[in-house]
């Protein structure tokens, strides 16, 4: 058994060929009279096909926003279809985690799992084949510590007294000072891999201290909490003249993306990478995947660095 990654890119899906599949849910209403809040496309290369992958999909969702250990999915079918089922539940999490409407979703749940175990087992009779599936998320935080962020995030927002004459602008000015003002970076534990609070919004919001990664995902969860559309990136940064790993924000301002890096503004003590534009990011290098027509399409970065950005 090893551990499966979290990919950060996903197309469409489909499965094509049996019967339905469930996943465990708490949702009172009946199966079959249940619908889906989005829906997924589907491929078809797979052996599988689900009449319910979106109620699927949702349930695994919720699964892994409580933190659930081990998430259980079950479907019959008159063939073997071992050989798919990675493919399966590498689909089926990549819609899971895809962006929605709530701010604990999407980026939040992506960038603080360190990928899944997966264990499968079935049962032959005469009627076909009966499979068991369990997920074990390997998350990095757990359902009492989220509680503790959901609090903490509740009481800062409501601090900052918005009315509905705030504009995006003094939104993200008030997450972002609020950051600066409480999260320093974790060098202590930047080197220490067994050590993954470092890299959530507990780490930074409770324990004050975080990587590049924890940065991001507390300005991701906290912006989107007051309405302000944005996106954690990936890529590779350049520092004294070495790239590493790095990940920070894109946000909406007025209608268009910039680039905004909270944990080098902290780190660096500068504003130099506060909503800017990718032109004025020279030592930042996105993967590919935010580079993509696609997703410039849905995210269009803007030409110019946020005129009214500078100074603290």
């Amino acid at each position: 058994m090893s551990r499966r990654p979290i990919l950060k890119a996903f197309g469409a899906v489909i499965f094509a060929g049996v019967f339905a599949l469930s996943a465990t849910a708490d949702s009172p209403i009946p199966e079959d009279k249940r619908v889906a809040l989005y829906h997924y496309d589907v491929r078809e290369d797979l052996s599988i096909y689900f009449s319910n992958s979106d109620i699927v999909i949702e349930d695994i969702r919720n699964a892994l926003r409580r933190r659930q250990s081990s998430i259980t999915v079950s479907y019959t079918s008159q063939s073997d279809n071992m050989a798919d089922i990675d493919k399966l539940i590498g689909e089926l999490m990549e819609c899971a985690l895809s962006e929605t409407d709530k701010p604990d979703e999407g980026d939040y749940l992506r960038y603080q799992m360190g990928g899944y175990d997966l264990d499968y087992s079935y049962e032959k009779d005469s009627e076909g084949y009966f499979y068991t599936v369990v997920i074990r998320p390997a998350y990095y935080s757990d359902a009492e510590q989220e509680k503790e962020v959901s609090q903490a995030i509740d009481e800062a927002i409501q601090s900052f007294a918005f009315d509905e004459t705030s504009t995006d602008y003094e939104k993200v000015r008030a997450v972002y000072d609020f950051v600066y003002a409480n999260v320093d970076y974790d060098i202590i534990h930047k080197k220490n891999s067994g050590y993954h609070l470092k890299s959530t919004a507990y780490g930074a919001l409770i324990y004050k201290h975080a990587l590049c990664q924890g940065f991001s995902v507390l300005m991701y969860r906290m912006l989107r909490e007051c309405g302000i559309d944005c996106r954690i990136v990936t890529g590779t940064a350049a520092i004294d003249g070495e790239e590493e790993f790095h990940a920070w924000n894109i946000v909406k301002v007025d209608g268009r993306f910039y680039d905004l890096d909270a944990s080098w503004c902290r780190q660096l003590e500068t504003e130099d990478y506060f909503l800017k534009c990718d032109a004025q990011l020279e030592d930042h290098f996105k993967d590919e995947e935010f580079l993509s027509e696609e997703f410039l399409e849905k995210y269009p970065m803007s030409e110019e660095s946020y005129s009214c950005g500078s100074g603290r």
